[in-house]
């Protein structure tokens, strides 16, 4: 068994959770933390050996920060949602990597694939890097919407990727959730909670993180956002290369970018001048 325990959200996760569970047997310190599911979830985890805990949802960053203070066998836990996928390389890397990190690293960075229609995602996924793995104690989410994840410590990158199908349930799946997260993105937007962003920062802070943060900043100043989404994921990154899977992600994506520019001026032409 490799040493490093797993963590999966879930929430009505029937259909997606037994191919995660699959792809994580080497692990015997499953855990698997529900939002109050409606269907089989907590069933299917139970009767596949997994460790099941119920908490009312109350925001992404909670949730996943609840999930970190769960009572793992091992030092290391990879955090994983129900529609994630570890294969045996990867599996195999992360048994090294935990076995020879030194104190100072507390997190491993992995490649996501982005799969749709069984084609991958390769151009046209924009932050295509995720901390997954993390040191039990050493790390927790900020930010409750695209939730950033913050390590006490060094991270490294890891060679091997992690698949992902975000349109496992469907297209109407898909465009349910991004109408909630491009309200959330809107709410923040319209109070002004995302501060001032700094070129500097954008492109030259050492952390990851931060830069991402203040990069989507500058990017929301932007008037034309989703035809610059468009434009970037077509042109830039070259989604083009992915085939239609690829240019439908790319129109998809500045769809969801007019949901957020829309919400945004709802939400200021409701909380009136000066807002």
């Amino acid at each position: 068994m490799t040493p490093v325990s797993v963590l999966i959200l879930t929430k009505n996760e029937a259909q997606d959770l037994p191919g995660c569970l699959d792809s994580v047997a080497w692990s015997d310190d499953v855990h698997v933390l529900d939002s109050g599911s409606t269907d089989e979830t907590a069933a299917i985890a139970t009767a596949r050996g997994a460790k099941v805990s119920v908490r009312p949802f109350d925001g992404y960053a909670s949730q996943r920060n609840a999930g970190l203070k769960l009572p793992f066998a091992h030092g290391w836990v990879l955090v994983l949602d129900a529609d994630e996928r570890i294969p045996p390389e990867l599996a195999r890397e992360m048994a090294e990597f935990v076995a020879k990190a030194p104190t100072n690293v507390a997190g491993g960075r992995i490649r996501r694939r982005d799969i749709w229609w069984g084609t991958w995602l390769k151009h046209a996924q924009i932050s295509p890097f995720y901390v997954r793995l993390v040191r039990v104690g050493r790390a927790h989410y900020e930010r409750e919407i695209n939730e950033v994840m913050v390590v006490d410590g060094d991270i490294l990158d890891l060679a091997q990727s992690f698949d992902h199908h975000p349109f496992s349930k469907g297209l109407d799946h898909w465009i349910a959730k991004h109408n909630v997260y491009s309200r959330m993105e809107a709410q923040v937007i319209a109070s002004g909670q995302r501060g001032q962003p700094s070129w500097r920062e954008a492109f030259f802070n050492p952390d990851f993180n931060e830069r991402r943060v203040h990069q989507k900043g500058l990017f929301y100043a932007m008037p034309g956002r989703p035809f610059i989404k468009f434009a970037y994921m077509v042109l830039v990154r070259r989604a083009f290369l992915d085939g239609w899977a690829g240019i439908r992600y790319a129109i998809l994506q500045s769809i969801y970018e007019y949901f957020i520019v829309l919400k945004t001026k709802e939400m200021r032409e409701i909380q009136g001048p000066g807002s």
